[in-house]
This record gives C-alpha cells, structure tokens and sequence, in this order.
C-alpha cells in the first residue's frame, strides 16, 4: 500500500513539472528576461520557464556537476565553447546578442574625461564584476588595463559576484562602477540619466561581448527547450534585446 501510495506521489509530482523548462541565464540578461519570456508564452503558452540567474562562470560550474539546465544563455563565447567540447552543450554556441559596458554613478560625473575619470580623487571605490567568472567584469579590466588606468585605480576596487549585483554597489557601496548597458534600460533604472549618472564605455577599449546560447545535453530530448532556444534566435527576440540596449 504504502509502495502504490509513493509511486501515486511521484507520478503527481512529475505532472506538476510537465511543461517546465530550466534556463541557466547569464546576470546582465536578467534586466531583459522577464519580457522575453512573455513574448515566448505568447506562442508557448503551456511552457513555463524556469530561470536561474548568475554569473556565467557560476552557472557554468553548476552545469558542470549536473545542474538540471536545457538551455544556457551565457555572457560570453568562452563558457559555452567549453561545455561543447566536454559534450554538455549539443552544439556549438551561437552568438545571441552583443553586451557593452556602462559606467554608472549615483553621483552627477564628467564623463567627458573618458576613463581618466575612475582616477579622479573623488572616487575611492569602483564596483566591478568578479572577472574570473563575470565575462563584463573581464571586459571591464581589460577596458581600464587599455585605457592606462588599470594599475592607479586597481587598490579601489570593489569586487561583485555577477555584473547585475555590480548595478546595486555602484549607487551604494561604491562611487562608479562598470556595469552592463542593458542593465539602464529597466523602469526601476530611469532616476539615472544617461550623460549624468551613467555613459557608455568606448567599445575601442575592450573585445566584443558576444553571449552565446547552447542547448545543453539534459535538455536535448526536449522540444520545449528547442521552442525557447530558437525563440531566442527569433526576430521577435531580437527586438527585445535591442530595446535594452543590446547589439545584434
């Protein structure tokens, strides 16, 4: 009885997470996620989408020990390029967007110094994403090491784990801080004005930030997880990311 009355559980709970998917979802995108799963629902509205965001080097560990993801949407060509060859993804990454940085303050600055600005005396700390693991704090350093700054300002920084939580310490725990564009686009970000509180990186200074997105092995037999990966892909997407400031 009690043998029927567990497989009557399982059989339940498995209903429960029929139409489910799992993302893994790099922390920039996270400003752009929630429309892009709206605009999927609308075609496929008995999937639902089941996020974890962070960085993509985290996330990437994750899949590694067997994290139950289908489809991972990373920061970079690197992380996913690497879960091909160990035969986690199915194949390899395709780029769908190109990220830029951002500087941004809650403070009014003078971006017109360009990347000199970070060593004005005013700004003791400087938030950036962990570059180990967060591809735009990668690209921040390498921003600061061309722009000659690096090795003057580097005993200011403030490390964070992803490069949305670099987006909290920069309008307070720290004076500036390089964040993702995409992550000024959001209603909760309009207090900030652009050429006041925040000003692109030139994109001189640093190498592409092309996001790839894989389909990862657990979510291969799975044509909800196809659905998402080539919505993704679509026209439709590509729209969403180009309103949050997205290269395409």
């Amino acid at each position: 009885m009690m043998k029927k009355l567990i497989i009557t559980l399982l059989i339940a709970s498995s209903s429960l997470l029929a139409g489910t998917i799992n993302v893994a979802v790099a922390a920039n995108v996270s400003y752009a996620i929630d429309e892009l799963k709206a605009e999927f629902k609308k075609s496929n509205p008995d999937t639902k989408v089941q996020v974890t965001l962070g960085s993509s080097g985290k996330l990437t560990a994750q899949i590694t020990n067997g994290a139950p993801y289908g489809v991972f949407m990373s920061a970079n060509m690197k992380f996913p390029e690497a879960l091909y060859e160990q035969k986690i993804a199915m194949a390899k990454p395709i780029v769908y967007a190109q990220g830029e940085l951002a500087y941004l303050s809650s403070k009014p600055m003078d971006f017109s110094k360009g990347m000199s600005l970070v060593k004005d005396k005013s700004i003791k700390k400087i938030a950036v994403a962990n570059p180990t693991t967060a591809p735009y704090g990668k690209a921040a350093i390498e921003a600061m090491k061309n722009g000659e700054v690096y090795d003057k300002v580097k005993s200011k920084f403030v490390y964070a784990e992803s490069v949305s939580q670099v987006v909290t310490y920069a309008v307070t725990a720290a004076d500036i801080g390089f964040v993702a564009k995409s992550s000024l686009y959001g209603s909760t970000m309009a207090e900030f004005k652009e050429g006041v509180n925040w000003t692109s990186v030139d994109t001189k200074l640093y190498k592409p930030i092309k996001q790839g997105i894989v389909i990862l092995k657990y979510g291969s037999k799975n044509a909800e997880y196809k659905a998402f990966y080539d919505f993704i892909l679509s026209e439709r997407a590509k729209n969403i990311f180009k309103k949050y400031g997205y290269l395409i």
